[in-house]
């Protein structure tokens, strides 16, 4: 259990961002979540939280969520980044303003709200930081072009954040989702995962949970696949 804990969760209105603000909600933790829809406001006001209706991708509207949390419970414990939707095209099609928006959406959204969290949790003598990305981050696929290649770079990120901010007791990881349910099925994409089903949203926010807790204290800056067993190390 985690009583007494807060977490933030950003674009947890729907899919792995609300199962991981209910998840944690059900471990003890007090959640504040942030989402454009008002579902997360929705979510956050029937799990006993706070949430704010606006975006990622505002420093704003992001500061508000922290100033909220920080308002209620005087303290930030965990940090998960989820994220929406970027443009998807053939890679030679993909615009300059397009390739801008899939940083905005798979990459900065994770760097606004940790810069806003860190200086809470150095102050406060630690935190953890979990990171939604992909499992086609390191094996790209030309389906999510500008998911992959942004989230290759929240990678980098995650590793220089992990070495500068170690010794600060903060952590941070990623989580690398394969074909979860929160997206549409076809037998052609469950036919590719070894195990022969859809993850579920519930899989990854058990995931989540785990790196965010003390039994995963000593684990920082990695990249953990929850995919079915769809990408294998050599």
């Amino acid at each position: 259990m985690s009583e007494g804990k807060v977490a933030l969760i950003t674009a947890g209105g729907s899919g792995m961002g609300a199962a991981a603000a209910r998840r944690l909600a059900a471990d003890g933790y007090r959640v504040a979540v942030l989402s454009s829809s008002g579902k997360g406001e929705a979510l956050a006001n029937e799990l006993g939280g706070v949430g704010v209706t606006g975006s990622n991708q505002s420093n704003d509207d992001l500061k508000r969520l922290v100033d909220l949390a920080m308002e209620r419970w005087g303290r930030i414990d965990a940090l998960v980044n989820s994220a929406g939707h970027g443009p998807r095209a053939p890679i030679l099609e993909i615009s300059d303003e397009d390739w801008h928006k899939g940083m905005e959406v798979y990459f900065l959204s994770a760097v606004r709200p940790t810069r806003l969290v860190t200086p809470i949790m150095e102050a406060q003598g630690g935190g953890a930081i979990v990171n939604i990305s992909t499992a086609w981050a390191f094996e790209p696929s030309p389906m999510f072009p500008t998911s992959a290649v942004a989230r290759a770079g929240l990678a980098s990120f995650t590793k220089i954040f992990a070495d500068t901010y170690a010794a600060k007791n903060i952590r941070m990881n990623n989580v690398l989702p394969g074909w979860i349910d929160s997206l549409p099925a076809t037998d052609e994409r469950r036919d590719s995962v070894p195990l022969g089903r859809y993850g579920t949203s519930d899989e990854i926010a058990a995931t989540i949970a785990f790196l965010l807790s003390e039994g995963a204290g000593y684990i920082t800056g990695q990249n953990i696949r929850v995919d079915g067993g769809i990408a294998r190390s050599v």
